[in-house]
């Protein structure tokens, strides 16, 4: 699988990274302007999970796939901590 990224061009490295960061700096205005908590929660999982992105891409870049456990390790406590808002959130407008 080694021989996959040595194959692959640096110019998809390179746009995958500039799609990403143009993402990642979209989704902080949509943090710092969000007009509710839960628009700023929704923003703050998009920029944990362009993070994963960028972590996905520098391992296959790289050839260094053991980057891709802790990407899939991360992914899986953003997706608690959603959960957890998600249900403070209920509690608060909810209850």
């Amino acid at each position: 699988m080694n021989a996959m990224a040595n194959q692959l061009p640096d110019w998809v490295t390179l746009t995958s990274l500039v799609i990403l960061a143009l993402a990642m700096l979209l989704a902080l205005i949509g943090l710092f302007r969000g007009p509710s908590l839960p628009d700023r929660i929704v923003a703050l999982d998009l920029i944990a999970s362009l993070s994963i992105g960028f972590t996905i891409v520098f391992a296959v870049s790289s050839g260094n796939y053991r980057y891709l456990d802790i990407a899939a390790i991360v992914a899986l406590v953003i997706f608690i901590g959603t959960v957890a808002y998600a249900s403070y959130l209920k509690k608060k407008y909810y209850d």
